[in-house]
């Protein structure tokens, strides 16, 4: 499963949906994912992306503390 966070919406899509695999890097993954929301990949930039030990994906904005 993979659960986006976007602009304050959320998104929860299987990882055939976006065509993402656990295996890719960070980039591959917001490259799938710009593409799956129709946005440039720029706009992922600042978003952390959680792997849990389940293998599923969490794709959220950076949390800024303080």
């Amino acid at each position: 499963m993979v659960h986006i966070r976007f602009e304050g919406r959320s998104y929860d899509v299987t990882e055939q949906q976006v065509e993402v695999t656990t295996n890719m890097s960070d980039r591959q993954i917001k490259n799938q994912l710009s593409h799956y929301l129709d946005i440039s990949t720029n706009r992922l930039q600042n978003y952390v992306i959680d792997r849990r030990p389940s293998g599923d994906l969490i794709i959220r904005p950076e949390a800024v503390y303080g």
